[in-house]
């Protein structure tokens, strides 16, 4: 089934591009949280981020990082830059094509990250850490 950044990526649908390469595309968020929020997207399709070709992935970064250089140079107000990558439906996906969100950020523009964060004792955290070592 068909997503609607593989379209903008063929040319099929409009988009406001800001950047493009063989490998990623970055254009303005068509609902953006601030003025001058980018996507960067892989050319290539993957729904999760476990999924992207790793050449892909290192795209993505190196593209939000000039991306965030040239917000700052740009007419855009920018005194900040948050990143977002949202992976899976629960962690707020909503198009389920990878896609890295450049937000440029100024005080009081009203987006906001937020989260309740816990303290776990080391001896979770150690146990948490070798669950993950153990997936690698």
């Amino acid at each position: 089934m068909d997503c609607v950044f593989c379209a903008i990526v063929r040319g099929d649908l409009p988009c406001s591009p800001v950047f493009e390469s063989e490998r990623v595309l970055a254009f303005l968020d068509i609902a953006p949280a601030t003025p001058g929020h980018v996507l960067v997207v892989p050319r290539a399709h993957a729904t999760g981020l476990a999924e992207v070709d790793p050449e892909d992935a290192s795209q993505l970064m190196v593209v939000a990082q000039q991306l965030a250089g040239a917000l700052r140079r740009s007419a855009v107000p920018t005194d900040g830059i948050n990143l977002l990558l949202a992976d899976g439906e629960v962690a707020g996906q909503e198009v389920f094509h990878v896609h890295l969100h450049v937000v440029p950020r100024t005080g009081g523009d009203g987006f906001q990250v937020s989260a309740e964060f816990s303290h776990p004792a080391r001896v979770q955290l150690d146990a948490t850490a070798a669950h993950i070592r153990a997936a690698l």
